[in-house]
Parts: structure tokens; C-alpha cells; sequence
């Protein structure tokens, strides 16, 4: 839980400041050394020392192949004096995965689409007026946010607003094959088989068949575990999050028939961090589906990347 308990720090202070980790490495019973480590590899935690200033806002430029053809510099180059704020801080970023919307700016954790430095001016101030005692302010309006392409605080993120949630997904006839392979009113073997024939492979590199990992997996003993990898880290990769905010139990259907086929006692599922609006969705669909389960379910648990 370290990269988790990291997060809700960097969450709530903007940074990690130092006598915070000492804390933390204290309240997990772990030495410094690890906590210390671990919060300076990864991009998106930025550990500051004393009382050393924190930026309100961080706006994160995608300098990816795509929006680096979209004109990323350019947009790198001006937004500081635009903004003109020393407690806003214009950085670049890795791919943040979505190339078909570059150029791409990410302000605090919302994303800035097809970005253009008025379009980062009005999610900078959204940012700086949408606080809970500020909403009702005379700076923050939705509508005309609406107008300029930035979405409202807590919309964070271009999800499909007629996405397929989970009273849709199961009144379309979802999970029900999930429940009888769980039911075992569904051979296993007929659907290992099914992969196999499939051609289905892996895209990391090695093209691994997929039907026979399941196999080889089946029969090793328990415990297993899953690991979900939704990271999409290479530009142009950015299929998954593209239906993952469209139809989210299709994929959680699949993960269950896997676990359900090979034996599977808890299952992980790694989000990269940039994601921000489809781990919101899913965290919500997923809660739907452990209140009103079809069968029982194994451990899942979504755990938030910090990009590297």
C-alpha cells in the first residue's frame, strides 16, 4: 500500500514533504530508505525538503510523438508567461495516452483536450475557484468553462457520458457467462479451448499464445494471483482506455472468466496514474458489482499507478 498511502499525500499537499515520509515510513513500519525511494523514481510524486514552496497547481504538457507533432513546445514555451503565476509550475510529461486528442495539457489531474494555452488559462482558474467553499463564487462557471472545452471539477475526464454501467451491462445479459462457468454449468476445458483456437497472443512483445498461458496457469498450485497491466506507457497506445470509458464490465466479465477458468484467489489491476476519469469510472462500477454480485467474487483490488 505504499504507492497508495503516497498518493493520498500527494493528493491532499500538492508534493511529499519530507516529514511526511519520515511519518509514513513510521506508520508502515518500513525503513526510510524504501519510503524515500519509492516517492523519487516515479514522475508524478515530487518530494520537497523543510519549508520549501509548493506549487497550487502543476500543468503537465504531453511531449509525446503525437503532441510533440500537435506543437507541444510551442505550448511549453508560452504558457509560463501567460499564466504568470509563481505558484503554477508548466512542466513536460511523457505520453499521457491520448494521441488522438493532442496536443494534450494535464492540469492537476485534468486533462486539457486538443490544448491551446486559452484552453489551459480557463483549467487553471476552474482549478483555483473550484474548492468546495468556492463553487458557488462569481469566477466559476461551468457553462462558459463548458464553452472553452475544460470540463467542471470532478469531470475530469472525456468519458463517454452514455458509457455502459453495470444495471446496463447485466439487463443486456452480462455476466451470465461468467456465472456458469462459475456455476460450472460451463466447461473450462471448452473454454480454454476457445482460446487456444482463437489466435489470441499477447502485444508485449513476446506474442505469447494466451490460451495456453490460461493452461499452463490451471494447473500450477494455489495460491495464484492476477495482475491486470493497463498502462498503455508507448504513444499510440491508447486503445484500452478508449473502451475502458465506454464499457467498463466487459472487461471486468473477462477478468472474472479468466480468474473463474485457472483458479485465480485475488486479482490486481494497475491503472496508470494519467488515467484519472476512467479510475474514477471504475472505481464506482467496481463498487456496483461487489454490492450486487452474480456469484461470489474473488479479491479485486485497483491500485493507481504513479507513472515512471
Amino acid at each position: 500500500m505504499l504507492i497508495e498511502n503516497l498518493h493520498k499525500l500527494s493528493d491532499e499537499y500538492c508534493a511529499l514533504h519530507d516529514r511526511h515520509l519520515v511519518a509514513l515510513a513510521k506508520e508502515m513500519n518500513l525503513p526510510m530508505t524504501e519510503v524515500y525511494e519509492v516517492a523519487t523514481f516515479y514522475h508524478h510524486f515530487e518530494v520537497v525538503r523543510g519549508n520549501d514552496p509548493v506549487a497550487d497547481i502543476t500543468v503537465r504538457v504531453c511531449d509525446g510523438i503525437a503532441c510533440e507533432l500537435a506543437g507541444a513546445q510551442n505550448l511549453l514555451a508560452r504558457l509560463p508567461a501567460i499564466l504568470d503565476n509563481p505558484n503554477i509550475k508548466v512542466v513536460a510529461a511523457p505520453c499521457v495516452g491520448r494521441c488522438e486528442q493532442a496536443t494534450v495539457a494535464v492540469v492537476h489531474q485534468y486533462p486539457v483536450l486538443f490544448a491551446t494555452t486559452d484552453k489551459v488559462s480557463a483549467a487553471v482558474t476552474n482549478n483555483l475557484t473550484a474548492q468546495p467553499m468556492a463553487k458557488n463564487s462569481a469566477n466559476f462557471d461551468p457553462a462558459a468553462l463548458a464553452e472553452k472545452g475544460v470540463s467542471p471539477q470532478g469531470e475530469n475526464q472525456a468519458i463517454s457520458p452514455d458509457y455502459v454501467g453495470y444495471e446496463s451491462y447485466r439487463a443486456q445479459g452480462g455476466y451470465s457467462l461468467a456465472k456458469e462457468i462459475f456455476e460450472g454449468k460451463k466447461d473450462v476445458e471448452s473454454i480454454i479451448k476457445a482460446m487456444e483456437s482463437s489466435g489470441l497472443r499477447g502485444l508485449g512483445g513476446a506474442g505469447f499464445p494466451a490460451g495456453r498461458k490460461w493452461r499452463i496457469v490451471k494447473d500450477q498450485v494455489a495460491p495464484k494471483l492476477m495482475a491486470v497491466n493497463i498502462d498503455e506507457g508507448e504513444s499510440g497506445t491508447f486503445k484500452d482506455r478508449t473502451y475502458l470509458e465506454r464499457d467498463p464490465h466487459r472487461f471486468l466479465e473477462g477478468l472474472l472468466i479468466a480468474a473463474n477458468v485457472v483458479g485465480i484467489d485475488a486479482c490486481y489491476i494497475y491503472l496508470r496514474d494519467e488515467y484519472h476519469g476512467c479510475r474514477e469510472l471504475l472505481e464506482a462500477e467496481l463498487a456496483k458489482l461487489k454490492a450486487s454480485p452474480h456469484f461470489k467474487l474473488p479479491l479485486i483490488e485497483l491500485r493507481r499507478g504513479a507513472d515512471a
